[in-house]
């Protein structure tokens, strides 16, 4: 009788892991669906624009960033950057390129999202009572590549909705095996997937740079948080509201993997746990909501956000076929492991996939190799989920910022 309450049990577990797996091999598979035919555009005058980009401490790098920025911008155009909490010369650097710098200094209210609270106020009451048409945020660790900026713009302009540009991080200048892994991760979070969505028509998640916001649509939105992945629960918070984020293919914005170990295992420990957390908490939100309004789009984004990382994805199927096999070899039923086997082919399918059609140039095979050991440096960030989740926001450490002039 235990035994067979066993049997059931993982089979119960394997049918729940399928969901967000078949969901990723789904959204991995459509992204190689043919593109949707572009519009010519549709404004014949400039779209007043501003750019927020919030800075906390980032006078080794914001020069740099700004500097490559400069060229994409005209008098329609204007640059905010927002030194907030900082100790350091970012505010002077920024103003000394010519850009208008607005501080602010909070100790109790850190984070990403009130700066950018702070910013989109300023904006709402400047002098001469215009606003901008659409608002795009770019971090200060980034480099927004040429083009990216025009299409975010018009596509927010166009359909009155949250826009997301390719959000990509690059290894850094000596870098480790498993960075490699790390960004093909990344590749496949930020781009594959939100590719997939867009081609069967579905909204996508804000990745937290390289995003467009009509201005009615920011003005109202709800900022002011600490959430460790602010960027994440305002995508939520905006599809519910009836404005779920679009992506914009053929753009690109770029960041960097720290080099550092310690920053490194800082910035994953607070864009994962504060995935887990989003997931445990936003997705049931999403559902009900889905449920109350008749959408299906909310329903998407539920599935779309139940996928947990990458590697902790891999991780689950591992240890669930481990069980399985296990079951099987004693000879009580092959069942359990024959539904693993079928999942750890859609991973490994989908996965493929994506390093095939958009990894492969700049990510040799021989980086795949180097999985295992990645996997086996992320265990203890999950353990540490489970035992003391982070919720504070930490600012992780820089390493300088490299142009675009010399990553393309």
């Amino acid at each position: 009788m235990i035994l067979s309450v066993l049997i059931w049990i993982l089979l119960a577990l394997a049918a729940l892991l399928a969901i967000p797996i078949t969901v990723f091999w789904l959204e991995c598979v459509a992204a190689f669906f043919p593109t949707h035919t572009v519009t010519k555009s549709a404004y014949s005058s400039p779209i007043k624009t501003a750019i927020l980009i919030p800075a906390h401490n980032e006078a080794s790098g914001i020069q740099r960033v700004l500097e490559d920025l400069a060229p994409q911008l005209s008098d329609c155009h204007q640059l905010v950057v927002i030194a907030d909490n900082c100790t350091d010369e970012t505010a002077n650097m920024a103003r000394s390129l010519g850009v208008t710098v607005i501080e602010r200094q909070d100790a109790t209210r850190r984070g990403k999202g009130y700066a950018l609270d702070f910013g989109v106020r300023f904006l709402a009451n400047q002098p001469n009572g215009e606003v901008p048409e659409v608002v795009v945020v770019v971090d200060a660790d980034c480099i927004l590549q040429p083009g990216t900026l025009p299409r975010i713009v018009e596509q927010a302009a166009k359909t009155g909705r949250p826009v997301q540009a390719i959000y990509l991080m690059e290894q850094p200048i000596q870098p480790k095996p498993r960075d490699a892994v790390s960004a093909l991760a990344f590749l496949v979070k930020n781009w594959v997937r939100p590719r997939g969505l867009a081609r069967l028509q579905i909204p996508c998640s804000l990745t937290g740079t390289g995003m467009a916001f009509p201005w009615t649509v920011i003005q109202s939105a709800k900022l002011a948080s600490g959430n460790i992945v602010e960027d994440m629960q305002l995508g939520v918070d905006l599809a519910i509201a009836g404005y779920p984020p679009m992506f914009c293919d053929h753009t690109r914005v770029t960041g960097l993997l720290p080099q550092q170990d310690q920053a490194a295992k800082k910035q994953r420990t607070r864009w994962e746990h504060g995935h887990l957390q989003t997931i445990l908490t936003q997705v049931p939100k999403l559902l009900q909501a889905a449920l109350s309004q008749r959408r299906f789009d909310l329903f998407a984004i539920a599935f779309d956000l139940s996928i947990p990382p990458l590697s902790l994805l891999v991780l689950l199927w591992m240890v669930m076929t481990g069980l399985s096999l296990l079951i099987g070899l004693v000879g009580l039923s092959w069942l359990p492991g024959l539904l693993m086997a079928i999942e750890g082919g859609l991973i490994i399918t989908a996965i493929l996939m994506a390093w095939l059609g958009f990894g492969r140039t700049e990510l040799p095979a021989q980086a795949l190799l180097a999985a295992p050991l990645y996997l086996l440096w992320k265990i203890p960030l999950y353990f540490a989920f489970l035992v003391r989740p982070q919720t504070e926001w930490i600012r992780t450490a820089r390493d300088p910022v490299k142009s675009s002039s010399s990553q393309n």
